[in-house]
C-alpha cells in the first residue's frame, strides 16, 4: 500500500453557511496529514466561493463550479480532479470532530480497505429537532444499527455523508450512478461484485447537521423507501426482510389502533411499550425531555414515510414490473 494521500470530496448546492462551518472544523483537525479539499459547486445560485476564499490561506482547497447534475455526478467530477490516492466523501452539512482524520489514517494504515463508511452523531450545538432526527436515524431501536451501530462491520454499506473510497476502487467501479438517493449503497454493492471489501470505522464519525424540517424529513425518508426496491432489483443478493420493517411497523400500528376501538388492546399496548423504551433511550442519549418527545415524532415520520415509499415502490417495480426511471423520474439525474 502506498502512503495515504487524502482528498476530501464535497459537493455543495446553495449552502455557503454549511461550507463555512465544515471548513472551520477542518482548521481544527488534529495531526499533520497530507490532504486536499475539493469542493464542487453543483449549479448553485448562492455559491460558496467567497466563503472558500477566506480559508485558502489556511487550507489546501480546490474549487470547481459546474452545471447541476446531482450529488453523485458531482462527487465523480471531484474525484476525477483530485490529486490524492484515497478519497473521503462528505456532505456539506457535516462537521468533523478534531480527531476524525487521525482515526481514519490509523485504521487504514493498520487494516487497509478500499472503501469505508463512518457513522454520524449529533453535536451538542444542534437544535432539538436535529438531535431528535439524529436519534431516529441512528438508534439501534429504529435502524438496527445499519448506519453504524456496531463496532466493526465488514460489508457495511457506507453512506456518502461520510465515506472513503480508494482511487483504484473509483476507477474500477466508475464511481456513483445517476440515482439519488441510493447512489451510495448502489456503489457499495457494485464494489462488492468487483471483489472489493467495505468496512465500518466506528470511531470515524461526523456530526451530521441535517438542516431539515418535519416535511423535508418525511420527503427524505419516503425517497429512501422508494429507492430500496430499485436497489434490490439491481442487486438481488441485497434483499433483506429488514427493509420491510418500517412498512410492517406502520401497517401494524394502524391495525392496532383499529383493534383498540373493538376492545382488543394487546397490540396497541405492545406499541406503547416500544415507544416507552424509545423515549427512555432518547432521554438517556440526549438528556432532554423535549428531544425525547421530538424523537418519538421523528420515529413515526421515519417509519411511515419510508414504509409508504417502500410499499409504493414494491407495488410498481416488483409487482407491476414498471421501469424505475419511468415510474420515479425524480429519483434519477
Amino acid at each position: 500500500m502506498d502512503i495515504l494521500s487524502f482528498s476530501f470530496i464535497i459537493p455543495v448546492f446553495d449552502r455557503p453557511e454549511e461550507v463555512r462551518e465544515l471548513l472551520e472544523s477542518f482548521v481544527n483537525l488534529e495531526g499533520n496529514f497530507n490532504y486536499e479539499i475539493v469542493i464542487i459547486e453543483d449549479g448553485s445560485k448562492d455559491t460558496s466561493e467567497a466563503v472558500i476564499n477566506n480559508f485558502k490561506a489556511q487550507l489546501n482547497i480546490s474549487y470547481y463550479y459546474k452545471k447541476n447534475s446531482g450529488p453523485g455526478d458531482s462527487r465523480n467530477y471531484g474525484m476525477k480532479k483530485a490529486k490524492g490516492n484515497y478519497f473521503i466523501i462528505l456532505d456539506s452539512d457535516v462537521i468533523l470532530p478534531a480527531n476524525y482524520l487521525t482515526e481514519v489514517d490509523a485504521f487504514l494504515s493498520k487494516t487497509y480497505y478500499d472503501c469505508f463508511g463512518g457513522p454520524d452523531a449529533a453535536h451538542q450545538s444542534f437544535s432539538n429537532l436535529q438531535k431528535a432526527i439524529n436519534f431516529s436515524m441512528t438508534s439501534f431501536i429504529t435502524t438496527g444499527g445499519i448506519r453504524g451501530g456496531k463496532q466493526q462491520v465488514e460489508d457495511f454499506q457506507p453512506r456518502s455523508f461520510n465515506m472513503g473510497l480508494s482511487k483504484k476502487a473509483f476507477i474500477d467501479s466508475g464511481g456513483f450512478g445517476k440515482i439519488h438517493p441510493g447512489e451510495d449503497p448502489d456503489l457499495s454493492l457494485r464494489l462488492r461484485k468487483l471483489g472489493y471489501k467495505t468496512i465500518l470505522i466506528r470511531t470515524a464519525y461526523v456530526y451530521h447537521k441535517r438542516r431539515i424540517s418535519w416535511s423535508k424529513f418525511y420527503k427524505q425518508v419516503k425517497r429512501f423507501g422508494l429507492v430500496r426496491p430499485i436497489l434490490n432489483l439491481w442487486h438481488p443478493k441485497s434483499k433483506s426482510l429488514m427493509y420491510w420493517f418500517p412498512t410492517l411497523f406502520s401497517l401494524g400500528l394502524i391495525i392496532a389502533v383499529l383493534m383498540s376501538t373493538l376492545g382488543i388492546m394487546l397490540p396497541l399496548y405492545l406499541y406503547v411499550f416500544y415507544f416507552v423504551i424509545a423515549f427512555i433511550l432518547a432521554i438517556i442519549s440526549s438528556k432532554s425531555i423535549t428531544v425525547a418527545i421530538f424523537a418519538l415524532l421523528a420515529i413515526l415520520v421515519q417509519f411511515f414515510g419510508y414504509g409508504y415509499g417502500f410499499l409504493k415502490s414494491i407495488i410498481n417495480i416488483t409487482l407491476l414490473r414498471k421501469k424505475p426511471e419511468e415510474t420515479f423520474p425524480d429519483l434519477f439525474f
